[in-house]
């Protein structure tokens, strides 16, 4: 049989669920008024599409988006720039609010529960096998490799994983697998990570990208739903009970669904979240977001180009090693290992470095800003220095433990509430 043929037709039985629900509280102010997958990265994606841009490349065209926590803006992205799935090709993209249809009208009480809470939904499409999603990870990754390697072991469920350094595995589901990838043992977030064996630096994390049967989904879910002592979480519940059952639990390495090296990142903590953006700025980025193999999608914001200004032999304008976005107007400033998003206005004599500076920005004339992340529609007042002094901006800002300064517009003292400029007049260029 064809391996492509033999791919192509698993996806078509393939229905993907993507958890976007979580809060994300380790990015404490980034999720004061969104959800965690719709946090801005990378110039102009949102967390979800690399999520979402992965369907698409592995030809799974039936995905539903599970939402829960302040999530108008993801939906309203999700509506705006995904919803054509449902008219090319007879694809289908639900987006699914919480139920809350259990007697105590709960929200989600863990991973597994919000699957279990939507299963009415999920399961009025017929599909033999379940994709269950994180929507806060950026990552490239192939899940028709995965669900070629789950068919042909027989196996009940299978878990992505990848290798971590031992000291931070602690965050992530550890893994114990036997010589031909079988899953023994899984730990959520262990104080104690357990070493691989043939290497004591490092552990085997779960991806929190898994591969159910659907029928042993359904059965997984009920019995969970049932038991009053489970946390209806699928890494600290489902994944454990299935191996003590003796179920046939598989362990999928990343490497084997991507070309060269593998990436994934979970961008959790603030830290983190800027790190990843960073990382793309690098002459040889370990993400590679330029690449045309496989793109990543999104709904890109309608405006006019960047535009950089000079006004004489004082002026002018330096970028080095930076990214900006569509829309942004930068006067006679400087611009080193930063990441600018869309419709930002940087005035004269300004000076960035390292900054991450979210959409809708505005920074006044003389400002300084290093190691700095604005979130979206911060008015930077003139001559404001800030990533220079972590004293005075521990007084005003949050610091980060990397020392990273983290800026929204309640610090700032302005109104919470930011509207994008709307583009949507201007026509589109066809194709």
């Amino acid at each position: 049989m064809n391996s492509a043929r033999y791919v192509s037709r698993l996806t078509r039985q393939t229905q993907a669920l993507i958890l976007a629900g979580g809060r994300g509280t380790r990015l404490e102010m980034l999720t004061n008024w969104r959800a965690k997958p719709a946090v801005p990265f990378g110039g102009q994606f949102r967390i979800i599409d690399f999520s979402l841009s992965n369907c698409l490349h592995s030809d799974i065209r039936r995905i539903a988006v599970l939402t829960q926590y302040k999530s108008h803006s993801l939906i309203r992205h999700l509506m705006v720039g995904w919803k054509k799935l449902n008219t090319d090709y007879g694809s289908i993209l639900d987006i699914v609010p919480a139920q809350q249809w259990l007697e105590d009208e709960s929200w989600y009480q863990g991973t597994a529960d919000a699957v279990f809470q939507s299963l009415d939904i999920v399961e009025a499409y017929d599909h033999t096998y379940t994709l269950i999603l994180a929507g806060d990870h950026i990552y490239k990754m192939d899940y028709g490799e995965m669900l070629a390697e789950h068919a042909r072991s027989g196996a009940d469920m299978t878990v992505a994983c990848n290798v971590v350094p031992l000291q931070d595995a602690c965050g992530f589901g550890v893994m114990r697998v036997d010589d031909r990838d079988w899953v023994t043992g899984f730990t959520e977030k262990p104080a104690e990570p357990e070493p691989m064996p043939d290497d004591p630096s490092q552990a085997l994390a779960s991806m929190g990208i898994y591969i159910f049967n659907s029928e042993f989904l359904h059965e997984a879910l009920t019995r969970d739903a049932s038991s009053e002592s489970s946390s209806h979480d699928f890494g600290k519940d489902i994944i454990p009970a299935a191996i003590q059952a003796g179920r046939k639990v598989l362990a999928f390495p990343l490497a084997r669904a991507v070309s060269g090296k593998p990436y994934w990142r979970d961008v959790g903590t603030l830290d983190a979240l800027y790190q990843a953006n960073m990382e793309l700025l690098t002459d040889d980025p370990p993400l590679d977001v330029h690449e045309q193999h496989w793109p990543i999608f999104t709904y890109p914001v309608q405006g006019p180009p960047a535009k950089f200004t000079d006004h004489g032999p004082r002026g002018g304008c330096t970028v080095v090693e930076s990214m900006v976005g569509n829309g942004c107007v930068i006067t006679d400033s400087s611009i080193r290992k930063s990441l600018v998003f869309n419709d930002c206005r940087i005035e004269t004599d300004c000076e960035l470095d390292g900054a991450l500076v979210h959409p809708g920005c505005q920074i006044g004339s003389g400002s300084r800003l290093k190691n700095v992340l604005l979130d979206n529609g911060c008015i930077v007042p003139a001559g404001t220095v800030i990533g220079e002094d972590h004293a005075a901006d521990k007084a005003r800002f949050h610091v980060t433990e990397g020392g990273i300064v983290v800026v929204n517009r309640e610090m700032l003292g302005q109104e919470r509430r930011y509207q994008p400029p709307d583009y949507t007049h201007i026509p589109r260029a066809s194709a």
